[in-house]
């Protein structure tokens, strides 16, 4: 496993992104992710599935301190009191005192931002958390967090992958000292049909979608969290580390962003920064 070094931490540089896994399906993902090798699970208040990763995290075998885990608060619990009492119940559905990260999920225009990085720190301070951070903000948002209201944030999550540039995101959180998280950093399956992706694979005998997820962990700050449901997808995933891309495979990935983006949900989602 390779990892992110940040903010005096490790962060495992990939993980197993859990949206869309829930009931049984939930519970043996993870359970599968951590046979495998996994040891990063990125989840969310709005997914339903904490009950089930608490359960596959204590069943696993692991110590609770070998496992990173990321959770995120719902739009709708961003005031103080909502942010303290819903990650409250977060933990009492994993069955653990603490998580290693938590993020606002998605800013929207209600939120008040200092109010709800206070009330993190708050927690944080408590030992309910590890790190707080962020996820689908924009360079100014993260400028207002980190400059205006003084947030010490491990991470801004953003959808990232080999058709979607992030370089003025990626600067920012550089910048300060901060690590990106990559969700649907395999396009939604796009990178399994692409020939320029395929075409570096075949040299070191690996899949479009390897090389997708090689070249996001190869950059400096930058992990993955891939959601698998079956274990030949999560085999795979993580079957990414007895090969390195050339400085040539990375300039021919760099040419392929366009600008794709395929999340974005009108109400939460920012207007994004130009790519």
């Amino acid at each position: 496993m390779k990892y992110v070094a940040v903010k005096g931490t490790q962060v495992p540089a990939l993980g197993l992104g859990t949206w869309g896994l829930s009931g049984r399906s939930g519970y043996d993902g993870v359970r599968q992710a951590l046979d495998l090798g996994y040891r990063h699970i990125d989840t969310a208040q709005m997914y339903g599935n904490e009950i089930e990763i608490g359960k596959a995290i204590r069943e696993s075998g692991l110590d609770r301190d070998a496992i990173f885990l990321t959770t995120k608060l719902l739009p709708s619990n961003l005031r103080a009191t909502a942010v303290k009492r819903s990650h409250d119940e977060s933990l009492r559905r994993f069955g653990t005192p603490y998580v290693d990260l938590l993020l606002i999920h998605w800013p929207n225009e209600q939120m008040r931002l200092g109010e709800t990085l206070g009330a993190m720190q708050e927690l944080r301070a408590q030992g309910k958390t590890r790190f707080i951070g962020v996820s689908n903000f924009t360079v100014n948002m993260l400028r207002e967090a980190v400059e205006n209201h003084h947030a010490d944030l491990l991470c801004n999550q953003v959808e990232y992958h080999p058709f979607l540039s992030q370089r003025r995101v990626l600067a920012a959180l550089r910048s300060y000292n901060m690590m990106l998280t990559a969700y649907a950093p395999v396009a939604r399956g796009r990178v399994f049909k692409d020939p320029t992706l395929n075409a570096i694979g075949e040299k070191y005998g690996k899949s479009g979608g390897q090389v997708a997820l090689r070249w996001l962990i190869e950059q400096e700050g930058v992990a993955a969290v891939p959601k698998a449901a079956h274990y030949e997808h999560a085999a795979a995933n993580i079957d990414i580390f007895d090969f390195q891309l050339s400085p040539e495979d990375h300039a021919a990935i760099d040419k392929l962003a366009s600008g794709s983006r395929l999340v974005h949900f009108p109400g939460w989602s920012p207007d994004w920064d130009p790519v």
